[in-house]
């Protein structure tokens, strides 16, 4: 989710030493795009306006027995932020919405993190190519 101004919206998991995009599951009966809505207000409270597919990942998490599919798209934000409504697991692992100035920027954290736990080693490498393929759309 990208600001007015082509700032960043992530998700640092404090407790967990990483940082992620936002979103989440889709519930059942749901389409793709508005599971993305609902999640944007859940983990970051901003409206937006989504602008393009980037692309999807399927990943295999052994430990776990899981098989997961990731969609990601390029949105932008349209609307004020409200309040977010995190589940207790995002609360436990210190959740917190924080914005950075660029794509670049977002993609260096990511690059730099040390994930704690073994899902965000997953998510680190998942969101880090999201982040790489939707700068090359932007630019």
């Amino acid at each position: 989710v990208l600001s007015e101004n082509g700032a960043v919206y992530l998700l640092k998991m404090a407790a967990r030493n990483y940082h992620k995009l936002p979103g989440g599951g889709i519930d059942e009966g749901e389409a793709i795009e508005d599971a993305l809505q609902r999640e944007l207000f859940e983990e970051i409270g901003c409206p937006a306006t989504i602008e393009q597919e980037v692309g999807e990942i399927e990943e295999y998490r052994n430990d776990w027995k899981l098989h997961q599919v990731s969609y990601c798209y390029i949105a932008r934000q349209n609307g004020a932020l409200v309040d977010t409504a995190l589940e207790e697991n995002e609360i436990a692992d210190g959740a917190e919405t924080i914005v950075v100035k660029s794509i670049d920027e977002a993609i260096f954290l990511l690059e730099n993190d040390q994930p704690l736990n073994y899902d965000g080693k997953f998510i680190q490498q998942r969101d880090l190519h999201f982040l790489r393929e939707a700068k090359k759309i932007l630019t």
